[in-house]
């Protein structure tokens, strides 16, 4: 046998892995379109050799402990109430009430729009943790059939798939506006698949919302040992929901194209007991023409119907924010165009705009500061909110103003990734919890307000 040579090269493979990771750190230093998607920070990277000592502080441990867990100190963030007059959230309160005393039948469903950070489940997660331990937990709710990227993710739920032409609506040639409660379909012929495997148990039931369409497939939905197969076939296009019972312990669900086209919607997931349903609804890229012009509003309305929200959260303007002429020309007639859509499709729902979180941007003295649309956003939204007769959450302002995000990145762990957009899960949580501090506080009071007539009659 004769020697083999040592061969000093890397394995082909691997000096992809590394070229590929080098392109993707370099090419946004380099290209001005893709600037806010950086994955390393250049400007910090002297700071890993800088050992300068620290200043002297009066209370060093307290200091450290406050910049190695920010999201640990309950007085950094406060509680910043909602905007809101006129009852614009009684509906969904009076919801609240019934769901809290566990009456029979009673549900609450939030359905939370959102764009790139809800994509995977971040702020939405926390918040549906938050209020359904006062509330009574409803199940999980709504999930796409598949990952329509890579970070797509639900708390709770292990989600695979494949062989499916994604179509979310915002990055879709498609045009005809149907996609579902969750602005992403799913077109699959006989080989394509889909699996969720639900970390706890207790889910009774599973409903799988699809197209029904001239020339439909048939699919084969998986529950435990049953099988049970659903036909997508009809005369002509429209939403089909195919729901039916699990038992308590099961987790597991799968789904398999028999026969194609199928194009399918996603997944919905309850409990029997009455409680709250936190539906995250993030596209990611998303923005507020998404809704108001990519969604066909018939199609739309009728997915908001059958999942009966008590209310819907819009949550946009974080990616509008770089794009100064739009924000001061078009956004708000945008935003009214989504509020009037959701308000003819559910007139009893409560609606809350929800303003993005602040957005960093590197100033030319090396400073992380807050780009210079983003305030004008917020002052934008809560003024249509007002007029709308809609509720209004600050976001911006509740994790702090101007600047947070600069003040997130220096903090140790990080509380923002290096793109000065999109939250670690330690300021992902910071944000759910404030919501959901918002959402309590609003409600209390609106029980307050409900019990004065009766404590004035013992004056």
């Amino acid at each position: 046998m004769g020697r083999r040579e040592w061969n000093p090269s890397l394995p082909r493979q691997a000096t992809l892995a590394i070229l590929s990771f080098a392109l993707m750190v370099a090419v946004p230093e380099f290209v001005p379109a893709l600037k806010d998607y950086k994955i390393f920070d250049w400007h910090s990277a002297p700071a890993v050799l800088d050992f300068a000592p620290r200043r002297v502080s009066v209370s060093p441990i307290e200091e450290e402990q406050r910049r190695l867990r920010p999201d640990a100190d309950p007085n950094a963030y406060g509680l910043r109430p909602l905007d809101e007059a006129g009852g614009a959230m009684d509906r969904f309160y009076a919801a609240l009430v019934r769901s809290e005393a566990r009456e029979a039948g009673a549900e609450v469903n939030i359905l939370h729009y959102g764009d790139s950070p809800t994509t995977a489940d971040l702020i939405t997660a926390d918040a549906r943790v938050a209020l359904q331990k006062q509330f009574g937990d409803g199940g999980h709710g709504f999930c796409l059939i598949a990952k329509p990227w890579a970070w797509y993710e639900h708390r709770g739920v292990s989600l695979s798939g494949g062989h499916w032409i994604t179509e979310p609506a915002n990055q879709s040639q498609n045009r005809d506006g149907l996609f579902g409660l969750g602005g992403v379909s799913f077109r699959g012929e006989e080989d394509a698949w889909s699996r969720v495997v639900l970390r706890e148990t207790g889910h009774t039931s599973v409903e799988v919302a699809f197209l029904k369409m001239p020339g439909g497939g048939a699919f084969e939905l998986k529950i435990g040992e049953r099988r049970v197969r659903v036909d997508t076939a009809a005369p002509e296009a429209g939403p089909g929901y195919a729901r039916f019972e699990a038992p308590p312990q099961e987790r597991r669900f799968e789904i398999h194209v028999l026969r194609g086209p199928v194009r399918l919607f996603g997944y919905r997931f309850e409990k029997p007991a009455p409680g709250l349903v936190y539906h995250s609804l993030g596209v990611n890229g998303a923005y507020v023409a998404v809704p108001s012009r990519m969604f066909r509003e018939e199609h739309w309305a009728g997915q908001l119907r059958h999942y009966a929200p008590s209310l819907v959260v819009i949550n946009y303007g974080t990616n509008e924010s770089v794009y100064p002429n739009f924000v001061d020309s078009g956004f708000a007639l945008e935003l009214k165009e989504v509020v009037r859509r959701v308000r003819a499709a559910v007139p009893e729902s409560s609606i809350l705009v929800m303003s993005p979180m602040d957005r960093g941007k590197r100033e030319s003295t090396g400073e992380i500061g807050t780009v210079p649309a983003l305030p004008r956003v917020v002052a934008i939204e809560q003024r249509v909110a007002r007029e709308s007769g809609c509720a209004f959450f600050n976001t911006f302002q509740a994790m702090g103003g101007s600047g947070t995000m600069g003040r997130w990145y220096q903090a140790e762990p990080r509380l923002v990734s290096a793109d000065f957009i999109h939250p670690m899960p330690a300021g992902a949580r910071i944000v759910g919890n404030l919501l959901a501090k918002a959402l309590v506080d609003g409600y209390n009071k609106y029980k307050l307000e409900r019990m004065r007539p009766r404590l004035a009659q013992w004056d």
